[in-house]
């Protein structure tokens, strides 16, 4: 495992954060197995969610952070304030009441990283950062971000947070990957890849660091799909989100690349998001620990920009 250093997180930050959406109070035995194997594997950082599970997930990883007594070593990287069916949720109310609830969840005093997991473009900034700047004082969250949000709302956040003497959004976690969405798995989704792919240079340009979701697609670079056997593959969340003739070619030269460097397609799509200009923590969600093992395999790639604008089909795009 590699690991990187953050501002204001004073624990070893794993290069790859392993995801927690699949935790279940029904399956705990099995996934406190799953989460020791990642953990011994150098894993130190954990990405989940005030609405995963409706809070199961949250219990659960924080049942296995106690069991364990781990919680100086690990980075807990939570997200809340999500919308729900009947209203934006990104208000002072709603942040303040997510956190509690996931401090009590989490066993814990203190979230490590904390994100907005959705945004609401008609709530003003200031209140927001505002509420946040509290809760960083108070010592409930050492880092906040952001997940879901424009890079415009986050420069116009963090303008108001520096003329207000306040600390700004220290980190963001849009989607980003190899694969360009074409559709949105859920509501209110912001993706760095496609029509808005320019928003990289501004990750560049600021340095602020990107945790990004669905690092491998939702499982397009897995080696279980390829255009032979759509039909069998044609109702998975991937599908949907991720097939298109430009996907298509990426996936096929993530494998070619990787017959070249004796890596799977998938390890070659994670080096690729680690490959660029910008910070990048990909987000992972290894189901068992060969897959994380695997996973790790592509801390060691080193693609070159040559690599980068091929498989990114931006050569061709001249």
């Amino acid at each position: 495992m590699q690991y990187l250093s953050l501002p204001g997180i004073f624990k070893k930050v794993s290069a790859l954060v392993q995801g927690t959406v699949m935790l279940s109070s029904e399956n705990e035995k099995e996934n406190f197995a799953l989460l020791d194997a990642v953990y011994e594997m150098g894993c130190t950082t954990f990405d989940t969610a005030h609405v995963y599970g409706n809070g199961d997930v949250e219990r659960v990883l924080g049942r296995w952070i106690k069991a364990n007594g781990i919680r100086e070593q690990v980075v807990i990287l939570d997200k809340g304030a999500h919308h729900n069916p009947d209203r934006k949720r990104v208000t002072p109310f709603d942040i303040a009441s997510d956190i509690h609830d996931s401090l009590a969840r989490l066993q814990t005093d203190y979230i490590d990283l904390y994100a907005l997991h959705r945004d609401d473009p008609s709530s003003p900034v200031g209140p927001i950062m505002e509420t946040l700047e509290d809760f960083r004082k108070a010592g409930k969250i050492n880092v906040f971000g952001v997940s879901n949000w424009r890079a415009a709302r986050i420069e116009a956040a963090n303008n108001y947070a520096t003329d207000a003497g306040l600390n700004p959004f220290a980190f963001s976690s849009p989607h980003f990957s190899l694969a360009a969405m074409v559709e949105a798995p859920w509501e209110d989704c912001i993706s760095i890849t496609g029509a808005h792919a320019f928003e990289q240079d501004w990750y560049a340009k600021t340095g602020m660091p990107v945790f990004c979701w669905s690092s491998l697609a939702g499982g397009w670079f897995s080696g279980r799909i390829h255009r032979e056997n759509v039909e069998e593959h044609g109702e998975e969340l991937c599908m949907r989100c991720y097939a298109s003739e430009e996907n298509w070619r990426r996936l096929e030269r993530a494998g070619e690349l990787g017959r070249k460097l004796g890596a799977t397609a998938a390890q070659v799509a994670l080096a690729y998001v680690r490959s660029q200009d910008f910070r990048t923590f990909p987000l992972v969600a290894a189901y068992t620990p060969g897959e994380f093992r695997d996973l790790t395999a592509a801390l060691d790639i080193r693609l070159s920009a040559e690599d980068i604008a091929w498989l990114d089909l931006r050569r061709e795009a001249r």
